[in-house]
């Protein structure tokens, strides 16, 4: 069986093209190794009308409405290889399965690459965080901290201090230019040139043995993606400062025809609304495509 598409990735983006293709009475086929980018997280924030939910329980909640739609499968598995073949794209899986689909969309997300440093795993998405927007309220007022991981880290402080006084901790690293260095001065931004040890209890330990109260600390991650399909394909990627994007044009198209991609792949400022824009959009786009 050729489906009309096969959907890479079943979170945010991925369940939200699904669910448009699906409502646009074509066939679907839904891969997911069931691994979210967010699933560290215990709340998402800042999704219309769902502010505060788990984000597992949304992706729950989304996978079940979408199957239940005629047109849609779902599969448990992880894409491991695509190519063309004639008019329609087949998917090998990692159980060997082999589907064939006549469009795609890549939506299988992002991992995210954390210094080595003591308690940032096990604090990510509760203490250890990248996104104020998502996780900033929360912490309003308390003590503050921003983990230098790239050149852009000083201007990720500068906007820090706006949810509390904020500590940038430049871990060793190249100190910031006069400029950056004037404005974090004006936002009240102190500076800790030392290297980080750990971040645990609250505490953050430098090198020289100090240990400073912190309710929370934000990092830019280094990211990757979590297949690398969209290059077996021959997609056009782009480099940005934290990792690679696909690229892709207004209505989510990469640059091969027929493989639509949506969600972290393919932006670097990411959040659950944006996934879920870019899905609808990659969603209806393709729809338009088996249409027209």
């Amino acid at each position: 069986m050729v489906h009309d598409a096969i959907v890479i990735g079943g979170s945010f983006a991925g369940l939200s093209a699904a669910t448009y293709i699906a409502r646009g009475r074509r066939d679907v086929r839904i891969i997911d190794a069931g691994a979210p980018r967010n699933r560290f997280a215990e709340h998402s924030h800042g999704f219309f009308s769902r502010d505060g939910s788990p984000p597992l329980d949304m992706v729950a909640e989304a996978r079940a409405q979408v199957e239940a739609y005629p047109s849609v499968q779902f599969t448990a598995a992880r894409a491991v290889t695509a190519e063309r073949r004639g008019d329609s794209f087949a998917v090998t899986l990692d159980s060997g399965e082999v589907v064939e689909g006549r469009y795609l969309v890549l939506a299988y997300g992002l991992r995210d690459q954390l210094p080595e440093i003591a308690g940032l795993a096990a604090g990510w998405g509760k203490t250890v965080l990248h996104c104020p927007y998502c996780h900033g309220i929360e912490f309003a007022g308390e003590k503050l901290g921003v983990l230098r991981t790239m050149p852009m880290s000083g201007h990720q402080a500068m906007l820090i201090a706006e949810w509390g006084p904020t500590t940038y901790f430049l871990n060793g690293g190249e100190a910031p230019d006069a400029e950056t260095l004037a404005e974090l001065e004006r936002r009240g931004v102190a500076i800790e040139p030392g290297r980080v040890l750990g971040f645990e209890d609250e505490t953050i330990t430098l090198e020289d043995g100090r240990r400073l109260p912190l309710k929370a600390l934000y990092l830019a991650p280094e990211t990757h993606f979590n297949s690398d399909i969209a290059e077996q394909l021959g997609c056009a990627i782009d480099t940005g400062p934290m990792g690679k994007t696909v690229r892709t044009d207004d209505f989510k198209a990469t640059t091969v025809p027929g493989v639509f991609a949506a969600g972290d792949i393919t932006r670097s400022a990411h959040n659950v609304t944006w996934a879920v824009g870019d899905g609808v959009m990659a969603g209806t786009a393709l729809h338009r495509s088996l249409v027209f």
